[in-house]
């Protein structure tokens, strides 16, 4: 297969079970850099396999680590992907147009992303079109630094495509758990960074709000049960991050 001159950055920690499906999708690219912060299962034996560039990191948070990995990119174009994510044929093929003409003027592009949760494309609630920024210029994008919820910084023009990126997001329960566990902490953490205050009762409304609106104002109520467990899911992180941010701020007073 012909290469494209596009450096795509991804970052792992045991993704052994996605990151060969990523990987297919992305073939066409004539760099990929895999950030990986201690994987102990095959995920760097399988990224060896399909010729990635491999550099090992202690973790620094989502933004600063989707960052060294766009610092080891080497090629004019770059594309951001998480190992859970596929890049279709179709968006391939517009990807592949952009990236080999040098009539385009924009500085990065914007992708609808397909979320897929439990077999399920989702499609209220917010989760869809989940339109994400991830394909830029090396000289004109960045990852800002938050520890989560991070996103590119595109300087110049962005343009919006209609092809997606399709994300096949944790389905295991017992494993979203943990995820909320690691993603509320980050939240607090960076909360309370900014200065931000909190209560148990106030972290309980801002769960309540949560769910009202993913399930009924955003109707994820029409996503089935799928729906269901995701605005509960979306309510626990936020009661738990919040939560968190009160205890952070009792701990910093030297409360108990």
């Amino acid at each position: 297969m012909e290469k494209i001159p596009l450096s795509i950055a991804i970052i792992t920690k045991n993704e052994e079970k996605n990151i060969r499906s990523c990987l297919q999708s992305i073939s066409f690219a004539d760099q990929i850099v895999v950030v990986d912060s201690g994987s102990t299962d095959k995920t760097l034996e399988l990224a060896a396999e399909f010729g990635c560039e491999i550099y090992p990191e202690g973790w620094h948070g989502f933004g600063r680590q989707k960052q060294l990995a766009i610092e080891k990119c080497r090629l004019p174009w770059i594309l951001i992907l998480d190992a859970d994510e596929r890049i279709p044929s179709d968006t391939a093929d517009i990807i592949k147009k952009i990236v080999t003409d040098p009539d385009v003027g924009e500085a990065g592009f914007s992708f609808p992303r397909k979320n897929y949760f439990q077999g399920r494309w989702i499609k209220h609630a917010g989760w869809w079109p989940d339109r994400i920024v991830r394909l830029f210029r090396k000289e004109k994008g960045r990852m800002t630094s938050a520890q989560v919820h991070e996103a590119v910084e595109v300087f110049g023009i962005v343009g919006e495509l209609n092809v997606p990126i399709e994300h096949y997001t944790e389905s295991s329960l017992s494993k979203i758990i943990q995820k909320i566990d690691k993603y509320s902490t980050l939240g607090a953490q960076e909360a309370f960074k900014d200065g931000k205050h909190s209560s148990v009762f106030s972290a309980f409304m801002r769960a309540f709000f949560t769910f009202n609106q993913d399930y009924f104002l955003r109707l994820g109520i029409l996503d089935g049960r799928q729906g269901l467990t995701l605005a509960v899911t979306d309510a626990v992180n936020k009661f738990f991050k919040y939560a968190k941010l009160s205890e952070l701020v009792k701990i910093n007073r030297g409360g108990r």
